[in-house]
C-alpha cells in the first residue's frame, strides 16, 4: 500500500513506499526524528488513535497496517539475516502497551485474532528490547489483566496516545474532542466499549480522570475469555525473555498467586500455562534451562496450592476464603446473626442453642445451612399467640434467607474452586515436574471436566489432562487405563446427545421429541451453556457440561497422540469395541449374533456414543480402523430398540461428515436394501431415520448421492408403517431440488459396479428432469406422425408408473 503523506510532492509519492522505511538507525533514531518526517518510528504512532475508535472497520484497518508493517519488518530481518530490531526500539514499549489494549478491550473476533498475531509478530525483537517492557509494565498489564468483575480498570496503567498528523493538528485535535466527557465528568462504558481515542493535545497518556471502564459493563463480551486472551499473550510474552530476566515475571506472578484473590490466581496460571507450553513447543532445552532457574517457592506453592481440596480454604495455613465472596460470606454472617438473635428472642429451640455453640463471625456455610435445617417448626406452633405468631414467621422468613444466601455461596464457592485449581494444576502439568502423587493434579482437572462451565477454561483442563496422559505412557503405575474409562464414560452423560433406552421406547416419542434433527456434537461445538426452562432437568445441563468436557478431550487426546492413539492407549480401542465388533461384511453372522447378546440396549447406545464422539476428530490415518465398526453399525440401525436406531443412525451420520465417500458407498449398500425389507419393520424405520439424518447433515455434499436415493425413497412413499412413510417423504422432499445440482456429474466415487439397479433409476430420473432424453418408444406399427414429447412418456410403462408415483408422493408431502 502506498499512503498519502501530507505536504509531499507528486514525484515523493511516487518514490515513497512505508515498507522501505522499517529498518531504523538504531545510532542516529532520535535524531532522524526531527529531520526525517517519513522515518518508522513518527508514522507508526499515527495509528494509535485509531486502534480504540468507534468503527469497527477502522479499528481493524488500523491493526490490521499494523500487522502488515511488522511482517515486512521481520521478512526483511529475516531474509538479510540481520541482527538489528525489525521494529524502532523508541516505540516498542508503546507498539506493545496499545496492543495489549486491544486484546483487553476488543470484541470483534476478527480484530482479536489479528491483535494476537501482531503480539506474536512484536515479541520477536531483540531480547533486550523485549526486557526493557517486561520492567516497565509487566506488572501493570497483570493488575489489569486481574480486575475483578465490576471494578474499574486502572486507567493510570493504560496508555492513550496522541499522534496528530502534521499540518493538521488543531483540526484533527477538535475532531478527537468528541470522546472527551462533557464537564470533565466520568463516563461509564463496557470493557470492550472504549473505542474513541482520549486525547490530549501533546502526546503521552491521558488522564486517569477521563473515563471509567467498568470490567464486565458489555454482555457482549464473556470477561473470562478476555482474561484468558490477554493472560496467554503475557506468557507468549514471557516465554521469549531469557532466565535472568526471570525476575520481571516472577515477582509480579508470586503476588498473584500468594494472594486471597482466585482471578489472580487464574490468571497468573494462565500466563505459566501459556509460558512453558510456548517453551515446549519451539525447543525442549529452554524448558530445562528456565526450570532450572525457576525458583523452588513458586513452583512448591502450587503444590500447596493443590492440596487445599476444601472449597471453604483455599489457602494453606489461612482460615480465610477468596477475596470474591468476601462480601457474600459478610452477608451471610449478618443473616446468621439476625436468626439467631431471633430465636434467642422467641425462647423456642432451646435444646438446639444449648447442645451447640453458634459462632456466628466464624461460621463456614456447611454450619449455617445446617443450623438452619434444624431449626423446623411444628404445624400450629403459633396458634392461639399473636406475638409467638409474629417469632415464627420472623425466623422462618430469616431461615429461608439464610439458606439462600449460604446455598448461592456454597455453589459459587465451589465453582471457584474448581476453576483455580484446575488452572493451577494444569500449570503443573505444562512445567512437566510432575510430583510423585499425581490425585492433586488429576481431580482438579476431572472435575472441570465434568463441571467447568466457561468452554475456555475447558479446553485448557482438558489439554493438561491430555498432556499429564502423554507423560504417564511409561509410568508405573499409570492412570491412564482409567482415566480413558472415565472420559469415555463422561462422553454417554447427556441424555440428549445419548439416547435413553428407558426413556425413548417408541417412534412417537421420537417424533414428538423432535429427536431427527442432526445434533452438533462435536461437529459445531455450543461455546454457551444453554440455559433450560424452569420445568427442565437441571441434570441436562451436567451432562451437556460433562459431555462437552470429555469430547474436549479426546479431541486433544487425538490431536496429541496422532496415528499412534490406539497403540499408545490400547484402553481406548477396548472402549471403542467394548460390545462393537470390527469386521467386515462377510462376518454378518458373527456380528448379529453379538449384537443379539446384548441384552441391556443402553450399554450398545453408549458404546456407539463413544465412537460418535471421537470419529470426526480421529486422525486420517486411523479412520480405516474405525470403518471396521460400519458393519456393525448398520445392524444397530435396523435393531429392535428405537433408541439404539437412532444412536446408530446418530453415529453413521457423524461418521459421514468426516469419512464421506466411505461412509456413504456402505449406505448404499446397506441402508437402501434395508428400505425394501417388507421383513423387518424395525429395519426400514432404522434406514429411514438415518437418510434423514444423512441429508439435514450432509445437505450439499449428498448432491452426487441424491439420484441413488430418491427412487428408493419413493418406493417406501406407500410403506404400511407411518414413521416410515414420514421420514422417508422429508428426505425424498430434501432431495429433490438437489436432482438438477446432480445432473452431469460422474457416479460418486467408491461405488462398486453391480449397482445397475440404480444406474436405472438415475436414467429415469434424468428423463423424468428432461423429456429431451427419453428414447423414442417403438411401435410395431409404422405411424406416418410425430408424436410429441408427453405422449411418448406416456406410452412408457415403467416411468408412466413412476411419474404418477412422483406427483402423488409431491402432493402428499
Amino acid at each position: 500500500m502506498m499512503p498519502k503523506i501530507i505536504g509531499t510532492t507528486v514525484k515523493e509519492k511516487q518514490n515513497f513506499d512505508l515498507n522501505e522505511v522499517v529498518r531504523v538507525d538504531e545510532a542516529g533514531e532520535r535524531k532522524d526524528l526531527q529531520e526525517n518526517p517519513y522515518m518508522l518510528s513518527l508514522l507508526a504512532p499515527r495509528l494509535w488513535p485509531f486502534m480504540r475508535h468507534s468503527i469497527t472497520s477502522v479499528r481493524h484497518s488500523a491493526i490490521r497496517t499494523l500487522e502488515r508493517l511488522l511482517e515486512a519488518g521481520y521478512k526483511r530481518s529475516i531474509s538479510e539475516h540481520s541482527g538489528s530490531s525489525f521494529w524502532p526500539s523508541f516505540i516498542l514499549g508503546d507498539t506493545l502497551r496499545i496492543v495489549f489494549q486491544n486484546l483487553l478491550l476488543e470484541s470483534n473476533q476478527e480484530i482479536l485474532q489479528c491483535s494476537e498475531r501482531v503480539w506474536r509478530l512484536l515479541v520477536q525483537c531483540p531480547v533486550g528490547d523485549l526486557e526493557v517492557a517486561a520492567a516497565s509494565f509487566m506488572s501493570s498489564w497483570i493488575e489489569l489483566a486481574t480486575t475483578s468483575f465490576g471494578s474499574t480498570l486502572d486507567s493510570t496503567k493504560m496508555f492513550w496516545p496522541v499522534a496528530l498528523p502534521r499540518k493538521s493538528h488543531h483540526r484533527a485535535a477538535a475532531k478527537m474532542k468528541v470522546v472527551k466527557l462533557e464537564n470533565e465528568s466520568y463516563g461509564t462504558i463496557g470493557m470492550d466499549s472504549m473505542r474513541g481515542a482520549v486525547s490530549q493535545e501533546t502526546n503521552g497518556d491521558a488522564s486517569a480522570n477521563l473515563v471509567k471502564i467498568i470490567v464486565g459493563a458489555d454482555a457482549e463480551m464473556s470477561v473470562t475469555n478476555t482474561r484468558v486472551i490477554t493472560a496467554s499473550a503475557l506468557g507468549i510474552f514471557a516465554s521469549k525473555l531469557l532466565a535472568d530476566s526471570l525476575q520481571y515475571i516472577v515477582a509480579p506472578l508470586w503476588s498473584a498467586l500468594s494472594s486471597l484473590s482466585g482471578v489472580q490466581r487464574q490468571v497468573a496460571s494462565v500466563i505459566l500455562i501459556s509460558w512453558f507450553k510456548e517453551i515446549k513447543r519451539k525447543d525442549s532445552s529452554g524448558n530445562q534451562e528456565i526450570m532450572h532457574s525457576f525458583p523452588d517457592y513458586l513452583r512448591k506453592w502450587l503444590l500447596d496450592l493443590l492440596a487445599c481440596s476444601d472449597p471453604a480454604f483455599p489457602t494453606k495455613d489461612s482460615v480465610l476464603p477468596y477475596a470474591e465472596l468476601s462480601r457474600t460470606y459478610a452477608k451471610m454472617h449478618n443473616e446468621a446473626g439476625q436468626l439467631l438473635h431471633a430465636v434467642e428472642s422467641s425462647g423456642m429451640f432451646v435444646d438446639i442453642l444449648s447442645a451447640r455453640k453458634f459462632d456466628v463471625q466464624s461460621t463456614s456455610v456447611d454450619d449455617a445451612i445446617s443450623f438452619a435445617s434444624k431449626l423446623s417448626l411444628v404445624p400450629n406452633y403459633n396458634s392461639g399467640n399473636e406475638s409467638m405468631g409474629r417469632n415464627v414467621d420472623d425466623i422462618e422468613s430469616t431461615k429461608q434467607r439464610l439458606i439462600a444466601t449460604s446455598g448461592y455461596l456454597k455453589c459459587v464457592q465451589n465453582n471457584l474452586h474448581v476453576t483455580v485449581t484446575s488452572l493451577v494444576a494444569a500449570a503443573v502439568v505444562w512445567m512437566s515436574e510432575l510430583p510423585a502423587r499425581l490425585n492433586p493434579i488429576i481431580l482438579p482437572l476431572m472435575a472441570s471436566i465434568k463441571r467447568e462451565q466457561e468452554e475456555i477454561l475447558q479446553q485448557k483442563a482438558a489439554e493438561a489432562l491430555a498432556e499429564l496422559i502423554y507423560h504417564c505412557i511409561a509410568r508405573k503405575p499409570s492412570p491412564n487405563d482409567k482415566l480413558i474409562k472415565n472420559i469415555c464414560s463422561l462422553t454417554c452423560s447427556d441424555p440428549f446427545e445419548t439416547p435413553q433406552a428407558a426413556v425413548i421406547n417408541s417412534m412417537e416419542i421420537i417424533d414428538d421429541q423432535d429427536f431427527l434433527s442432526f445434533g452438533t456434537s462435536m461437529g459445531k461445538p455450543k461455546s454457551k451453556v444453554h440455559m433450560l426452562a424452569g420445568g427442565e432437568d437441571r441434570s441436562r445441563v451436567e451432562g451437556f457440561i460433562s459431555r462437552r468436557g470429555s469430547e474436549l478431550a479426546l479431541r486433544y487426546l487425538c490431536e496429541k497422540f496422532g496415528p499412534t492413539l490406539f497403540e499408545k492407549l490400547p484402553k481406548l480401542w477396548d472402549c471403542i469395541t467394548e460390545v462393537l465388533i470390527p469386521g467386515s461384511p462377510s462376518d454378518d453372522q458373527q456380528i448379529v449374533q453379538a449384537v443379539e447378546s446384548i441384552k441391556d440396549p443402553q450399554i450398545l447406545i453408549n458404546n456407539i456414543q463413544v465412537v460418535r464422539s471421537i470419529a470426526p476428530v480421529l486422525d486420517e490415518t486411523l479412520k480405516p480402523k474405525l470403518r471396521m465398526l460400519l458393519p456393525c453399525m448398520f445392524k444397530c440401525v435396523g435393531h429392535s430398540h428405537v433408541a439404539v436406531r437412532l444412536a446408530a443412525s446418530r453415529c453413521t451420520m457423524t461418521m459421514a461428515k468426516s469419512m464421506t465417500v466411505d461412509v456413504m458407498r456402505a449406505v448404499i449398500e446397506n441402508a437402501i436394501p434395508m428400505l425394501g425389507d417388507v421383513t423387518s419393520v424395525h429395519s426400514r424405520q432404522g434406514a429411514g431415520m438415518l437418510i434423514t439424518l444423512l441429508v439435514q447433515g450432509l445437505g450439499v455434499e449428498l448432491v452426487p448421492y441424491a439420484p441413488l436415493l430418491v427412487v428408493p425413497l419413493l418406493r417406501c412413499m406407500s410403506d404400511c408403517d407411518h414413521s416410515v412413510r414420514q421420514s422417508v417423504t422429508r428426505s425424498f422432499a430434501a432431495l429433490v431440488p438437489l436432482l438438477p445440482l446432480a445432473r452431469g456429474l460422474p457416479p460418486p466415487v467408491g461405488l462398486s459396479e453391480d449397482l445397475s439397479r440404480n444406474a436405472e433409476d438415475a436414467k429415469f430420473l434424468e428423463q423424468l428432469l428432461d423429456s429431451s432424453h427419453i428414447d423414442d418408444y417403438k411401435l410395431f406399427t409404422e405411424l406416418k406422425v410425430t408424436l410429441r414429447s408427453r405422449e411418448i412418456l406416456f406410452r412408457m410403462p415403467f416411468p408412466a408408473l413412476a411419474y404418477c408415483m412422483l406427483c402423488w408422493g409431491m402432493i402428499a408431502f
